[in-house]
């Protein structure tokens, strides 16, 4: 399927709508670093049961309907601005960007509520989470 460009007089140079979507995996990607633990004195194996439990509490999160509200947020926003900028050629364009870079934002929020929840059970746990 050919990329689309975005026009000159909304992005100031030209874009392929293809070339975000690396962007997005990358952000989602990049939101959860997961915990760093004290582990000084701690049975290791204990741990790994303990974090495998909490990343399943961590799994309950939706982190697909973040990103699914962000994604229509991005793009009623994307739509609005290029029906001021442009014609209705941009407003389409527009909404595409918006509604990816939204359901981007959305996604790494999701992942972060992840790893917040991950976090939280190895404290309630007894374990001195660094991060």
């Amino acid at each position: 399927m050919p990329s689309r460009k975005l026009s000159p007089s909304l992005s100031g140079s030209s874009i392929r709508l293809s070339s975000l979507a690396p962007l997005v995996l990358l952000a989602a990607a990049c939101a959860g670093n997961g915990p760093i633990v004290d582990t000084k004195g701690i049975d290791q194996a204990r741990y790994k049961q303990d974090l495998n439990e909490c990343e399943t509490y961590a799994g309950q999160v939706s982190t697909g309907t973040a990103a699914a509200k962000s994604a229509g947020a991005g793009a009623l926003v994307g739509a609005a601005i290029g029906a001021i900028v442009g014609n209705s050629t941009t407003v389409v364009q527009s909404a595409g960007v918006g509604g990816v870079l939204g359901g981007a934002k959305g996604a790494a929020s999701g992942e972060q509520s992840k790893d917040q929840v991950v976090k939280n059970c190895l404290r309630g746990r007894g374990y001195s989470v660094l991060n």
